[in-house]
């Protein structure tokens, strides 16, 4: 073989002609990663200058010998450009160059078409899982709740699935009997039918579609305004950044070595029933970074399983002992939910020694150095009332729902917080991962029972009572976010029936207090109705019955930039704070409207007070940190294995609302599919399919 005249040219580039560094360059991706796939060597040939390609691929095994199949980090290629000076090698290298190039080919071909199946069979598997939960959720559901659960709930289903089919078939079958809904005349009115007809045009026209065009305007002006609201927070948010605009402390505020100069700080941890996490808290407390005889921890135990009372106490009694300054309270009847639980904790004569109170929720884990970062803004601001820490979430990336959530947390601590924060001295103080004035608080009028947001209450009087407040971005607490669907429903609805039953009571207090009309106007507009009414209210009424209608009346139509650029939109300024949920941005858009049903609801009650407005459920926690792993309290081996078996009875709910809700918008996109709305038929589809995944609790934790 004449090859061994080839003359290799270790890679010195400047020996080549223009045009075969041009071929090596457009050729070298692709031989790396024919290299790579066939683990072996292979070459380009070009032909008009003799020159070959060749990457060799070689696996570099580590000090140990052990080398794993795919691991890439232990793999290199070698690009080496051979010349051929000899005619008939040429030739030779050339023929062999086409067989071998059609069999590198022939690779990249296999490998495409692998990823390629891959793909298909993953949705195929994906899409066939869905089918399959379903499927189990329905027969499940049915041998649990018998003939009568049964019959409340799929009767429920049949009659709005019947009606909106009913609405879709009478549209597909009416141009057979000459009846065009899209064209108002005259017909013949002997026959049954065309009464119907004459009937349903005149009230559409004269009534229906007048009314759906208003409310679609007006939820489209509001819709407007709140994103320019959001647009408006963003836009200081960055300003923030810009100009570094955040709270800032002296050193050696406190003496390290003279104890005497910290003040008191009282710390209260409120519980009910917080099995999974009580331990959590309490620890994390008990390693603040303070003068312990400058410090009392108030365990307030509102419990009402005995055996969790124990437990606690056992928790409190080991600390004692380890001398920390802990107490442990727990009352016989539990009035006022948390409200009255702190309540009844600062009524105690010693409370008036402390000058800050700092709250904790038992799930909350604050890091040493928490009173160190927040107590010293109260240095020399004796107008200051509260200082709040941010939020972080051990479980942000737990599961899908968990995801959503800490976009709008996010958004929520990053922007709207630190803006308030910032220019207004006012914001909702979060209830928990913060530090008060026990002076404020006193003056403010103490814990109210009289709404479930005992939090917001207390900030507003607060600052109608002239106090300020501060939010610290920096400073993180962490903390957990419900996985269920069904705690993270109770919980929303609490959030929002709460700021509505504070609105209607304190409305009068805000008009006639002391405080200049430009903060009235921010804590009636801005604060109370764009943010805690308007968004809950369009979001439902605009994109889960609105749009959906106007896929049967043709007189009205809500135009492209409203249920797809706006949206968008929003959605881009929300996932701005948490730049990694970009990926979720559809999932997120689909789900705040999904779950705008839920916030709608509970707007209603809180704002006429219904019957469940004052409803207040403890959220569900498991216990997680990201710190060590999880502090459960020691358990018997059969009572594991009791609470396991009890786990695995339980099933995630069916949500007649939302399931109801799904059909309707699958019927209107099977409308729009049909008489071709383009944009809207997408929306609409997948709108749909978001509500019947939650609906059939196919979100967030899964329970078997």
């Amino acid at each position: 073989m004449p090859t061994e005249e080839g003359k290799p040219l270790h890679g010195d580039s400047a020996q080549l002609p223009f045009h075969a560094l041009q071929y090596v360059e457009q050729h070298s991706n692709l031989a790396e990663q024919l290299a790579h796939s066939i683990e072996r060597s292979c070459w380009f040939f070009y032909p008009s200058d003799n020159y070959a390609l060749i990457a060799t691929m070689t696996k570099v095994l580590p000090s140990d010998g052990s080398s794993k199949s795919g691991d890439c980090r232990n793999r290199f290629t070698y690009f080496s450009v051979i010349s051929i000076v000899d005619d008939q090698a040429s030739s030779v290298l050339e023929e062999k160059g086409r067989t071998k190039n059609m069999k590198q080919y022939g690779w990249v071909v296999l490998l495409r078409a692998h990823k390629a199946f891959s793909f298909i069979s993953w949705t195929v598997l994906a899409f066939w899982f869905f089918l399959k939960n379903v499927k189990r959720r329905i027969l499940f559901l049915t041998k649990r709740e018998g003939s009568q659960g049964r019959g409340k709930l799929f009767k429920f289903i049949r009659a709005i699935a019947f009606l909106t089919f009913l609405a879709l078939m009478f549209e597909v079958f009416a141009p057979s009997n000459k009846l065009n809904l899209h064209v108002i005349k005259q017909v013949d009115v002997g026959n049954l039918s065309h009464r119907a007809y004459q009937a349903w045009l005149s009230l559409r026209v004269d009534y229906v579609a007048p009314l759906l065009i208003a409310v679609s305007r007006f939820c489209t002006i509001l819709f407007i305004v709140q994103s320019l609201d959001r647009f408006v927070l963003c836009l200081l948010c960055l300003w923030i950044k810009y100009k570094k605009l955040k709270p800032t402390i002296d050193d050696g505020v406190f003496d390290a070595e003279d104890p005497s100069t910290f003040p008191m700080v009282l710390v209260q941890i409120p519980m009910c029933n917080e099995r999974e996490v009580y331990a959590l808290s309490i620890s994390c407390v008990c390693e603040l970074d303070w003068p312990r005889e400058r410090l009392l921890v108030q365990v307030l135990d509102d419990s009402d399983e005995e055996i969790i009372q124990l437990l606690v106490q056992r928790e409190v009694s080991s600390w004692r002992k380890k001398g920390v300054n802990i107490i442990y309270i727990h009352r016989h009847q539990r009035i006022g939910y948390k409200a009255g639980n702190l309540n009844s904790a600062m009524g105690y004569d010693y409370v008036k020694d402390y000058e800050f109170v700092a709250i904790f929720d038992a799930d909350f884990q604050p890091k040493p150095d928490f009173l160190k970062l927040t107590v010293p803004h109260f240095k020399g601001n004796p107008e200051l009332g509260l200082v709040q820490a941010r939020w972080s979430f051990v479980n942000k990336d737990e599961n899908l729902l968990t995801r959503l959530q800490n976009i709008n947390l996010s958004f929520h601590f990053e922007v709207e917080q630190q803006v308030n924060g910032t220019f207004f001295n006012f914001f909702g103080f979060n209830g928990t991962a913060g530090v008060w004035r026990t002076e404020a608080l006193k003056d403010s009028g103490g814990w109210l029972e009289r709404t479930t947001v005992e939090d917001m209450d207390i900030a507003l009087r607060a600052h109608l009572k002239g106090w300020k407040f501060i939010f610290l971005n920096d400073v993180k607490v962490l903390c957990e976010l419900p996985e269920s669907y069904e705690a993270y429903k109770k919980q929303q609805h609490r959030w929002h029936s709460g700021p509505m039953q504070l609105f209607r009571l304190c409305l009068p207090s805000i008009i006639t207090s002391k405080i200049s009309i430009w903060k009235k106007f921010n804590l009636i507009f801005l604060f109370f109705l764009l943010r805690k009414l308007i968004l809950p209210f369009y979001s439902f009424t605009l994109f889960c019955i609105v749009l959906p209608l106007t896929m049967f009346i043709p007189e009205t139509e809500l135009p492209v930039w409203v249920i797809c650029y706006i949206p968008v939109f929003m959605s881009l300024l929300n996932i701005l704070p948490s730049p990694k949920s970009f990926p979720f941005i559809i999932p997120y858009l689909l789900f705040e409207n999904t779950i705008s049903v839920t916030k709608f609801n509970a707007m209603m009650s809180g704002l006429f007070h219904l019957g469940n407005a004052h409803e207040w459920i403890v959220t569900k926690k498991t216990g997680r940190t990201s710190e060590f792993p999880n502090i459960l309290q020691e358990n018997t081996e059969d009572e594991m294995i009791t609470r396991r078996s009890k786990k695995k009875m339980k099933l995630n709910r069916i949500y007649k609302e939302e399931v109801a809700l799904a059909l309707l918008l699958l019927t209107a996109a099977a409308r729009s599919f049909l008489f071709a709305d383009g944009v809207h038929f997408y929306f609409l589809l997948f709108q749909g399919l978001s509500f019947l995944v939650v609906g059939l609790g196919l979100i967030g934790e899964q329970k078997y």
